[in-house]
């Protein structure tokens, strides 16, 4: 399937990355549904330290911990124990009570208004429901700023009482809404969000090192988060998922390994099996590899913190939609990858890709910010060529 080539280009291009400082560590796979067939690991899991970058050192997944945890949610709504199109609110009454943040009163407090429409499973887990980022909505940030509101990734219950930006269904807009979809599965199943997924999804997928909690094995591979400064270098940041949080952020919390990644990814390529376990039907998985949100697109996220993220678009003008679970390009992209594949990424420059045409899957982590930081993504992009390069 993959000429001989692959191994020692890819391995070249990572390790030629890290050399130039494009990033200060990386690990990168590629899978069939039946099995890694590429995987190297490069550079240091902390700059100044003396860890190696390996194929099971653990990162923060930031958002590619929300395919893993709508996957959970689709596990309850092929159980009947969760409406995709019925109203949220009858998981979560609160859900219902959300308004839709209209403008600013001449004092600067926001003015809100009733929703035109209930919020659905389906909407939140398509980010159509309303829900945006402060680091991408303008108005958003402006309005966590003058509250004084802390971020989702706080763990604090606060922060996800928020409003909408337009109403349930008008367009698409991502946000903070799969740790709603997160709080959906804890309330239908009556767990906590990563003891069910624990039991129920990485589990049974064999993926030991996934978990909002760090255990000290996990901990012991663990890599650190870098800021790439204005120079182009880094410098090591603080930051930490909190480990005793009101909430489990089911939109960005988990820790795991390119590893881990891949079983999740061959679970997807395999119809909803994986390990030896059938944790999805496969009708299920289908559906969660197309579209979901009929005609509106994926589009743009202008940065209103350029610490945290760039601009970010993947493939401007190639139509893109989202399916209960990942983006899709509808048209083939640039780097290589069908159309119809399934795609995202996490905040500190870690990316995923299943091409089900193809019948593989790549993934690349590192641990940098800004999002979209132009090096990074740029070897992402240069790893994703190599690979279709190299296919027979």
């Amino acid at each position: 399937m993959m000429r001989q080539g692959l191994s020692e280009g890819a391995d070249a291009l990572l390790s030629t990355a890290v050399g130039a400082g494009d990033v200060p560590g990386v690990v990168a796979g590629l899978t069939t549904p039946e099995e890694t067939i590429f995987e190297a690991a490069h550079g240091l899991r902390a700059q100044g330290s003396i860890e190696p970058m390996r194929a099971d050192t653990v990162m923060w997944l930031a958002s590619m911990t929300k395919p893993i945890v709508s996957a959970a949610a689709m596990q309850l709504v092929e159980q009947g124990r969760i409406g995709l199109d019925a109203p949220a609110a009858n998981i979560i009454p609160e859900l219902g009570q959300v308004r839709v943040l209209e403008g600013w009163d001449v004092d600067g407090r926001p003015r809100t208004r009733a929703a035109k429409g209930a919020i659905t499973l389906r909407h939140l887990l398509t980010h159509t429901a309303g829900f945006t980022y402060d680091v991408w909505n303008a108005d958003m940030a402006r309005y966590h700023k003058t509250l004084n509101l802390p971020r989702v990734g706080s763990g604090q219950e606060r922060a996800l009482r928020l409003p909408l930006c337009f109403d349930p269904g008008e367009r698409w807009e991502y946000g903070i809404s799969i740790d709603w979809a997160g709080k959906m599965v804890e309330a239908a199943s009556g767990m906590r969000l990563g003891a069910y997924l624990e039991r129920n999804l990485t589990g049974p997928l064999g993926m030991s090192s996934t978990a909002f909690k760090i255990t000290p094995a996990m901990r012991a591979r663990i890599a650190k988060v870098h800021q790439r400064s204005e120079d182009g270098t880094f410098a090591l940041s603080p930051f930490e998922v909190p480990q005793e949080p009101e909430f489990e952020p089911g939109g960005g919390g988990l820790y795991s390994s390119a590893q881990d990644y891949q079983r999740f990814m061959r679970m997807i390529l395999n119809g909803g099996k994986g390990n030896g376990n059938q944790v999805l039907r496969r009708e299920t998985v289908e559906l969660m590899s197309r579209n979901a949100m009929g005609e509106l697109r994926v589009a743009m996220l202008p940065s209103q913190n350029p610490l945290l993220s760039r601009d970010a678009e993947f493939f401007p003008g190639v139509p893109k939609t989202w399916s209960t679970a990942f983006m899709i390009n509808e048209a083939a992209a640039p780097a290589g990858r069908s159309a119809g594949s399934l795609s995202w990424a996490g905040l500190a420059n870690t990316y995923f890709w299943i091409d089900p045409a193809k019948r593989i899957g790549g993934v690349l982590m590192t641990q940098v910010w800004p999002f979209v930081d132009p090096r990074a993504l740029a070897l992402f992009t240069a790893y994703e060529k190599s690979v279709y390069s190299a296919l027979v």
